[in-house]
């Protein structure tokens, strides 16, 4: 099978998964721009809710991570059979961990979060949101294992039809729950939490019979399934538990940092959830591509064709360069209009505007380290990606700690912490990449 990847083949495998990326931050940033309308402590609160929501989401996106590497290197190896075992078995894994992190949530989400906020009206309104969106967690860790069994075998088309779904029913819902339209009960921050969760649910029921219908299901090995291999959930953790703790130290850190602009003020951390937002709908394409990434490289290996992955990695970070250019000319020359799109408050959108240009002039060091990290978790090797991540992390806090605790910044100070994290990412995965030995990794 040719590995060689040109520049339509590596877009026909990103499409469908930047609209599913879309889709998954439209979720968020949807329920954010409703809620910038309500107020700044719901705006602010919905940053604090859903960025602890995703801390936890992301031990389940680590794990998918590394079932769809080991699923895209049986796909290059054509070692079709053995791809089913790994999605059920990694899906059963998943749902117990949702269960569990489910009740650890309830229990104790709200203790943690009152020792570490200063603002009870946004404590009081986090907590609402938090305590409805968490079921969605039982239906999205489903979700990221379908997603790494589409994206493993390249067939990435199904997934621009789960984001229409799910983008369509969380939309519809937030206009109806938030404001209560239509005879619906208007729920603010809450109808903002079960929207999300009613649009997860959604997408689960479409993947499961997608699959269903249409899915090989013989020649994936989902009929001669033993449920009883756990060698099958070892070797998944194996490649794994190195990108859920990368995973969660990486958004767990960015949670710290949200908290320290929470005791800067109520205004300043609306801000920062605008910010968060935009940057978040600007960088899909950057993240899908990642993600493209990350597949075609453990196909290309799996494949026997190691030496076509560097020059791949340089024709995507092309690409990505590129998209990203095209995204940040507008933006750059008409930020109110981008900004407005959160908040009809003149004086917060003018406010957001420096953090803004901040993000801005970071993002073509983003687009390129992105490629590369994620080069490194495709070639089997998470360990390095870890340790990549740990470090970066170190040189993260300590600068984090200096401008927001010891100078007591500004906003847009603070956010220099990103292109500090992407310059270092991007190179150590390049030194990496370009001598480090992972051609001899066996996954």
């Amino acid at each position: 099978m040719n590995r060689k990847y040109n520049y339509s083949q590596i877009l026909k495998v990103a499409y469908p998964i930047f609209l599913t990326l879309l889709v998954q931050n439209l979720i968020q940033v949807t329920s954010t721009a409703f809620l910038g309308h309500v107020g700044e402590v719901e705006l602010g609160a919905s940053a604090i809710a859903g960025i602890f929501y995703i801390v936890l989401f992301m031990l389940a996106f680590g794990f998918s991570t590394g079932s769809q590497i080991l699923i895209g290197r049986r796909n290059g190896e054509k070692n079709y059979d053995k791809i089913g075992e790994i999605v059920v078995h990694g899906s059963l894994f998943l749902f117990l961990l949702a269960l569990v992190l489910f009740f650890l949530t309830r229990t104790f989400s709200e203790n943690i979060l009152s020792s570490l906020l200063s603002s009870r009206n946004v404590l009081e309104a986090a907590s609402k949101y938090l305590n409805w969106r968490i079921y969605g967690l039982f239906f999205s860790v489903i979700n990221v294992m379908f997603r790494a069994f589409y994206v493993g075998i390249t067939n990435t088309k199904v997934l621009s039809f789960n984001a229409i779904l799910m983008g369509s029913v969380n939309v519809i819902l937030d206009y109806l729950l938030i404001f209560g339209n239509w005879g619906f009960p208007e729920l603010g921050i809450t109808g903002a939490a079960i929207a999300s969760v009613a649009s997860e649910a959604a997408s689960v029921l479409f993947f499961i019979i997608y699959t269903t219908t249409t899915i090989d299901l013989k020649k994936y090995g989902f009929t001669s399934i033993c449920f009883n291999k756990l060698l099958v959930i070892k070797n998944i953790l194996n490649v794994s538990l190195s990108l859920m703790i990368q995973y969660f130290l990486s958004l767990g850190t960015w949670l710290f940092f949200f908290l320290a602009i929470e005791h800067m003020g109520e205004t300043q951390l609306a801000i920062s959830n605008v910010i968060r937002s935009l940057y978040m709908i600007i960088s899909i394409p950057i993240f899908a591509l990642g993600a493209t990434t990350n597949t075609l490289v453990s196909n290309t290996i799996g494949a026997g064709e190691k030496s076509e992955v560097i020059p791949l990695l340089w024709r995507i970070a092309r690409m990505s360069l590129s998209v990203i250019a095209v995204i940040i000319i507008p933006i750059s020359i008409f930020p109110e209009l981008a900004l407005s799109v959160y908040s009809s408050n003149t004086e917060l959108i003018k406010a957001s505007i420096p953090s803004l240009y901040v993000i801005l002039a970071a993002l073509p060091v983003i687009a390129v380290s992105t490629v590369f990290f994620n080069s490194v978790s495709g070639t089997g090797n998470t360990r390095t990606a870890l340790f990549i991540e740990v470090a970066t992390l170190g040189i993260y806090i300590s600068y984090m700690w200096f401008v927001t605790g010891y100078l007591k910044a500004s906003l847009a100070i603070c956010w220099t912490t990103e292109p500090l994290y992407w310059g270092c990412i991007l190179l150590w995965s390049f030194i990496y990449m370009k001598w480090g030995n992972w051609q001899n990794r066996k996954i």
